[in-house]
């Protein structure tokens, strides 16, 4: 694509994606796509698309900016015109698994407190961790679906706004301005966990990213009836999980990694050759130590290029390389942000008063956690927070880690210590099914415990 004219005057404007709620700023354009930085808006060409979700120009509209003084200033006057409907004791930002519990938290402490969750997707609660491994328990996509978020919300007995982006908090007036108006709030949680890392040379229309029901079903709904070959970059714990899944589907699965070796960064050298060997029965090839150059399409496939020289011939891409929090929210409202957003470990409080955050957006002394153990503990927390109980407070703990490969499942858990080694503690029998254990040593001491099989 080439890229537009460039504009002179600094007069920039933003426009939001009404999808998923990217913003397109014009000072900045959109190397990754042709659009140069200073590309105006009007002048980007009709079929240029989302690079986060896909969807066209047609569906961006004019985001007005303003700054934190110009918001503080209008607060005043814009109360005059609020109705109650417009105010909630305790508005949620985000309505997958961190801010569904957070209210079910909340309303569990009280009746009274009304409740808002903002979000940009449709609401609907389902569990993530199935969506590596719905093919192999044969779940239909719709039977994932645990309830509507209309169903949740009436249960709940709370206010949802679906398809509705949070993007700017102004801690002062205690406001939250969306793409639908402005709410007002005594207590904010956010929960709006964090995006799929992008390849810089793959378009969103070109890939799937599988971090949310919607977009998995569509995935699905494009496999049905095929058997597809598909390209998984990232081979980490969702990467060889979903490989593992597609494959006993009757996919034909190439796995890639930057590493030299499939959960590099979780499990030792001999137990990823273990999981290698027992993908010999399944369609995966694992590739390491690749660097994706290039994407080009021919004859209704894509070809993949790596710097190695190896070229790959494919029907489909899924993107698991990890996921990324935004900091522009939270940056909004002066949030501090260390990798995530930076909370107190012990009550989860930003250093904003009555701004709260949990799940996958939060970072607890500079640490990230993307599992989902700790997010009904850090809701418990909030919601007694809120309550003024001051007895409930969180601790992070080492969790065990299930690595739901049904070639080969493993458990780990523990803490990997940086100065140690592991060892076999449980001899490996020939065959890959029997059980057997790795131990981790750090100062003579076992510090974490793999269990295969």
């Amino acid at each position: 694509m080439n890229s537009a004219v460039i504009a002179t005057t600094t007069d920039w404007l933003t426009y939001i994606c009404k999808a998923c709620g990217l913003l397109y700023k014009e000072e900045e354009g959109d190397p990754d796509s042709g659009l140069a930085p200073g590309t105006r808006f009007e002048d980007i060409p009709d079929d240029w698309y989302c690079p986060l979700c896909g969807v066209t120009k047609a569906d961006f509209v004019l985001h007005v900016v303003i700054d934190k003084k110009q918001f503080a200033k209008q607060s005043t006057s814009a109360e005059k015109s609020f109705s109650r409907s417009n105010y909630s004791d305790v508005v949620i930002i985000g309505a997958g698994k961190a801010g569904w519990e957070a209210a079910k938290a909340i309303r569990a402490i009280s009746d009274d407190l009304s409740i808002s969750i903002v979000t940009g997707c449709d609401g609907e609660v389902y569990e993530k961790p199935q969506l590596s491994n719905a093919l192999l328990k044969k779940i239909k996509v719709d039977r994932l679906v645990l309830q509507s978020g209309e169903q949740a919300a009436q249960q709940l007995g709370i206010k949802l706004f679906p398809a509705t982006h949070a993007v700017h908090i102004s801690h002062a007036s205690q406001q939250l301005r969306t793409t639908k108006g402005v709410f007002k709030y005594k207590y904010l949680v956010i929960a709006h966990g964090a995006k799929p890392i992008r390849h810089p040379l793959l378009s969103a229309q070109d890939c799937w990213h599988v971090n949310h029901l919607s977009v998995y079903r569509e995935l699905r709904k494009s496999l049905e009836g095929k058997k597809s070959s598909i390209a998984i970059v990232g081979a980490g714990l969702i990467g060889c999980e979903l490989a593992n899944d597609l494959a006993l589907a009757g996919h034909q699965i190439a796995l890639l990694d930057a590493a030299q070796r499939p959960l590099a960064h979780l499990i030792p050298e001999a137990a990823s050759e273990a999981l290698m060997q027992s993908w010999e029965a399944l369609k995966i090839q694992f590739y390491g130590e690749q660097q994706i150059v290039q994407m080009t399409h021919q004859d209704g496939q894509k070809i993949l290029s790596m710097q190695s020289g190896l070229a790959l011939k494919i029907d489909e891409i899924v993107l698991c390389m990890g996921l990324q929090p935004d900091s522009a929210l939270a940056k909004s409202a002066g949030i501090e942000w260390n990798q995530g957003i930076s909370v107190d470990p012990k009550t989860l409080k930003t250093n904003i008063e009555n701004i709260f955050a949990l799940g996958d957006c939060i970072s607890v002394e500079g640490k990230v956690s993307r599992y989902i153990e700790p997010i009904m503990r850090q809701a418990q927390v909030i919601a007694s927070q809120i309550a003024g109980d001051q007895s409930i407070l969180f601790s992070a703990s080492s969790l065990p880690i299930r690595i739901k490969t049904s070639s080969l499942p493993m458990r780990l858990e523990g803490v990997i210590e940086k100065q140690g080694e592991w060892r076999i503690s449980k001899a490996k029998e020939e065959q890959l099914q029997s059980k057997w254990q790795m131990t981790h040593w750090s100062q003579n001491q076992v510090s974490a415990l793999l269990e295969l099989g």
